[in-house]
């Protein structure tokens, strides 16, 4: 009888412990389906610029995405749905259906920008399956939703191509925190003192910062000092027709023996032009008589939303 118990003991604890390894595994899997979503690179590329999970709730330019899932996961909504909702605001952001008036009367209606849909419903996706990163001064109105606190990445450890855009989104973010909030608060015509004055200093010290250097440069250039050689030139217009045909750009990467060269491109949206579009259009006289003080030689106007207006060009050590 003792012998009989201990055999059975001794089965429990195997299937116990097998069972405790599955368990473990499938967290695991459910991890890494979870970074290897398209939809996660994808948020983070074309919308962390307004909002990231990292800013304070002071220093920033738009709602967290963990705020903006909570305002659209509602109901016991389904996905396909949810994915509908997310598309329709992004083809025509407005205050008259926006969800988050609150938020829409502290940083204003979201400057209306192209994204393919497949682009918008991998993102929605994403947001609907899976716990996603938060500000640490954010208290969730889910109950059933834990998000996990964003974790500082080490940028080296990653691919070249990853590696290079995120030197380009943080700058990024770094320039458009500063670019929108000045618009917000002072207007265009102060944006573009803010450009002309800070822009440069401010790269520069996002590069200091990732060890890498940072330009912007442009076939059509406001600054002579951004105007693009004839290398940068080929990837302007190769980025051109990935964007021309409604796909999402990728980094393209060019390696050397030491270093490692990637570019991206910078794409327009409504916001843009107010200083980049149409002359006594989209842009207003006295923008226009404030460019043509501060940029005599100026090109870069003329543009519609979704066109590429330069790009990123980040050189860093392998």
């Amino acid at each position: 009888m003792n012998k009989l118990f201990a055999i059975l003991l001794f089965t429990g604890l195997i299937f116990s412990c097998n069972n405790s390894k599955k368990e473990k595994l499938s967290a695991f899997d459910i991890q890494n389906k979870t970074n290897n979503h398209p939809g996660k690179k994808l948020m983070e590329t074309n919308c962390y610029l307004c909002h990231s999970p990292t800013a304070s709730n002071q220093d920033r330019i738009g709602p967290p995405m963990i705020a903006i899932k909570e305002h659209y996961k509602v109901n016991n909504i389904s996905k396909e749905d949810f994915i509908t909702s997310i598309q329709d605001w992004i083809k025509n952001p407005n205050s008259k259906n926006a969800k988050m008036p609150n938020e829409v009367k502290r940083f204003g209606v979201m400057p209306k920008q192209y994204y393919p849909e497949k682009t918008i419903a991998q993102i929605a996706e994403y947001l609907y399956d899976f716990e996603i990163e938060q500000p640490n001064w954010y208290k969730s109105s889910n109950k059933n939703n834990t998000p996990k606190q964003p974790t500082t990445a080490n940028f080296k450890n990653l691919p070249y191509a990853d590696r290079g855009l995120k030197y380009a989104l943080t700058t990024k973010a770094v320039l458009g925190k500063n670019l929108m909030g000045t618009i917000q608060k002072k207007g265009t015509i102060e944006a573009l003192s803010f450009c002309n004055e800070r822009a440069y200093p401010l790269t520069d010290s996002m590069a200091i910062v990732h060890k890498a250097n940072i330009k912007r440069v442009s076939d059509k250039p406001r600054n002579p000092n951004n105007k693009a050689n004839l290398e940068e030139l080929n990837y302007i217009n190769t980025f051109k027709q990935v964007i021309s045909k409604g796909d999402e750009p990728q980094p393209i990467v060019k390696e050397t023996e030491n270093n490692a060269h990637v570019y991206y491109p910078i794409i327009t949206n409504n916001m843009c032009l107010q200083c980049h579009g149409k002359p006594n259009k989209t842009i207003e006289k006295a923008t226009l008589n404030k460019i043509n003080t501060l940029y005599p030689n100026d090109k870069a106007v003329g543009y519609n939303i979704n066109e590429v207006r330069g790009i990123w060009s980040i050189s860093f050590e392998k």
